[in-house]
């Protein structure tokens, strides 16, 4: 691999890391939390304040929702590639309280480990790209080798309600070559990862009535029906013995890894007895290689979330349980659709148990781009140079994230390259972020933007 000749940006980076924490900790003392709708105003303000000062051309611009905020730096250089950065400035609600070490909007370090909440999902990691852009258009004498567009969203913590009709109406502005993400965490052996695409989702929650209360189980069991027997057996046939979803046609448009998937499939390290350590499972209850990522990224799923009804508190208490629940996901793959397994399972529903009320409570498309296309390996050279480590092709993350509104919407691809640690802790208490994986971030946000400058756009 040719070096990009970035080696005195990357030491620029390491010498101003205490500008950067200090800008971060501005970002990290900000509340965004989008459920609650707590401290979005002050949030989107100073991201665009941070973004002007860098030199992006800003709007901020209002939705059903939460702003959104755009940015803009045109490139001088000719027929050069335009660059769409997404992220998200909302973070999680900081529940248990108790539980966290460090107060979660008072940003601390410990132990080389940046603590707070959004430190590493998503604050850290786009205030990376952000130092990235700044970086290399300071060695640059004030100018990028490429376009650069940001759009950077405060309800994905809320499920991104309002990014689909966003993208739709705002085509012309988003108008890229190509979307670059952070989120999420590195591969578990410390490796940076390029992730091409993701699973989609179909959320309901199914629920089978009895009588109008619950009642005594002695008094009335035997005579009177249990609707959690109805849901238990419902349950059971979605299913067959090996694991497979018997729901008709749910596999109907689910589109088979290419050569190059299964190849991938086979290079992503695995350890299986050290996976199954960590989740406490034995070994032979995970797929073992190339089947294990086969299983996680191209294949569907039909799971149970949660089951309640009737009495789950401490002790006996005997009763028949007026009605019974169940919240269930669906990850689906290309190219299968959301709406289409929602009338699919109705359908299924309506046979087995009528009776059974069906409420659908979100879904997302999947979404996928080729490992072969022309932005790949220039960002792999890049991850490469600036974090001098190898890293994982990853064909699809088994989890969700908006990424379909840029594939389907705009229609071009999207990589996503995440830079915080495997154990960031995101969601929970203690979220953090590395501070070495915050500085390779940096070094990576500038490294993709100078290789990209080397792709001619089609």
């Amino acid at each position: 691999m040719r070096s990009l000749g970035l080696e005195e940006v990357y030491a620029r980076i390491d010498a101003n890391l205490d500008e950067y924490l200090e800008g971060l900790f501005e970002m990290l003392s900000q509340p965004s939390i989008s459920t609650l709708g707590i401290g979005i105003k002050e949030m989107s303000s100073l991201l665009q304040r941070r973004m002007e000062e860098i030199g992006f051309r800003t709007q901020v611009i209002q939705s059903a929702g939460h702003p959104f905020i755009f940015g803009e730096i045109s490139s001088n250089a000719r027929n050069r590639p335009t660059v769409l950065i997404y992220g998200h400035y909302d973070v999680q609600p900081v529940e248990p309280l108790d539980a966290w070490v460090s107060e979660p909007f008072k940003p601390t370090i410990r132990e080389g480990r940046i603590y707070a909440r959004g430190a590493g999902d998503n604050k850290g990691q786009l205030y990376a790209q952000l130092m990235g852009i700044k970086a290399l258009k300071d060695f640059r004498g004030g100018e990028l080798p490429v376009n650069v567009k940001c759009i950077f969203e405060g309800e994905e913590e809320n499920g991104s309600p309002n990014l689909e009709g966003f993208v739709k109406t705002h085509k012309d502005l988003l108008k890229a070559d190509l979307v670059y993400t952070s989120d999420g965490p590195v591969h578990e052996s410390g490796r940076p990862m390029l992730v091409f695409g993701v699973r989609g989702l179909l959320y309901v929650e199914l629920t089978a009535r009895g009588a109008k209360r619950d009642l005594h189980s002695g008094n009335w069991g035997g005579p009177v029906p249990n609707p959690a027997w109805d849901l238990v057996k419902l349950l059971e046939g979605m299913r067959d013995r090996n694991g497979r979803v018997a729901i008709k046609g749910f596999y109907d448009d689910v589109k088979r890894p290419t050569r190059s998937d299964k190849a991938a499939f086979a290079r992503i390290p695995l350890n299986r007895a050290s996976v199954a350590a960590s989740l406490g499972l034995k070994p032979s209850q995970l797929p073992a290689g190339q089947r294990f990522y086969e299983k996680l990224m191209a294949e569907p799923t039909l799971n149970i979330c949660g089951i309640y009804g009737g009495y789950t508190g401490k002790g006996s208490k005997t009763v028949i349980p007026a009605s019974a629940s169940v919240k269930m996901d669906m990850r689906l793959v290309p190219d299968q659709d959301p709406e289409d397994i929602y009338r699919k399972l109705v359908r299924h529903v309506r046979l087995h148990s009528p009776g059974v009320l069906i409420t659908k409570m979100s879904s997302s498309l999947p979404s996928r781009t080729s490992l072969d296309s022309p932005f790949a390996a220039p960002i792999a050279s890049a991850v490469k140079d600036a974090t001098k480590m190898e890293p994982v092709i990853y064909p699809s993350l088994g989890a969700t994230l908006p990424d379909s509104a840029f594939t389907r919407e705009l229609g071009v691809p999207s990589i996503i390259v995440p830079y915080a640690n495997i154990d960031e802790g995101n969601h929970g208490p203690n979220e953090n972020l590395k501070v070495e994986n915050f500085l390779r971030g940096i070094r990576t946000a500038a490294a993709v933007l100078e290789s990209l400058s080397r792709v001619t756009p089609s």
